[in-house]
C-alpha cells in the first residue's frame, strides 16, 4: 500500500463515515496485546491468572502449573506485562502475578466497541454469552 493509499484510508477512518476509534486502547496497544496472547504458553498463563483473580499466582508456581521452566515463564510473563495484560508484585522473595483486568477490559472493548454498527440486536448474543461469567451474586437478606 502506497503513501497515498494510506492517507486515503486514514482520512476514511477518521472521517466519521466509519466508527473507528476506541478511547480505551489504540491500534498499537491492541496489536501488542493480541500478539502476546497469540502464543500457547502465554495464552494458558493469562487464562490461568484470570481464573485466579484476585489472589494471583507466584511466578514459580505458574511455571509448574503450565509445565515450563522458570526462565521460560519469566520471558512469557515479561511479554504479557509489556502488553499490559499482567502485573507483578513482589511479596518477600516471590513475585505474585495477577491478570490485569483493566488491560483485559480495554482489549475486549477495543475489539467489540464498534460492533455491529450500533445494531444492538446483532450484539445481544455476544453480551448474553459474556454475562453469566461475570454476573454479580446477590445475597438474600432475611
Amino acid at each position: 500500500m502506497g503513501l497515498r493509499d494510506q492517507l486515503r484510508l486514514q482520512d476514511y477512518l477518521y472521517s466519521g463515515r466509519n466508527i473507528y476509534y476506541s478511547r480505551y486502547m489504540d491500534d498499537t496497544a491492541a496489536i501488542t496485546a493480541l500478539a502476546a496472547l497469540a502464543q500457547t504458553t502465554r495464552l494458558a498463563t493469562f487464562r490461568l491468572l484470570v481464573a485466579r483473580e484476585p489472589e494471583g499466582v507466584a511466578a514459580g508456581e505458574l511455571a509448574r502449573l503450565v509445565c515450563v521452566p522458570q526462565n521460560t515463564m519469566s520471558a512469557h510473563l515479561a511479554a504479557l506485562a509489556n502488553a499490559g495484560l499482567v502485573t507483578g508484585e513482589r511479596q518477600s522473595r516471590s513475585i505474585i502475578y495477577r491478570a490485569s483486568l483493566v488491560g483485559l477490559r480495554e482489549l475486549m472493548l477495543f475489539l467489540v466497541k464498534d460492533c455491529c454498527g450500533g445494531n444492538s440486536e446483532l450484539c445481544a448474543p455476544l453480551i448474553a454469552d459474556l454475562a453469566p461469567c461475570c454476573s454479580l451474586k446477590v445475597k438474600d437478606h432475611d
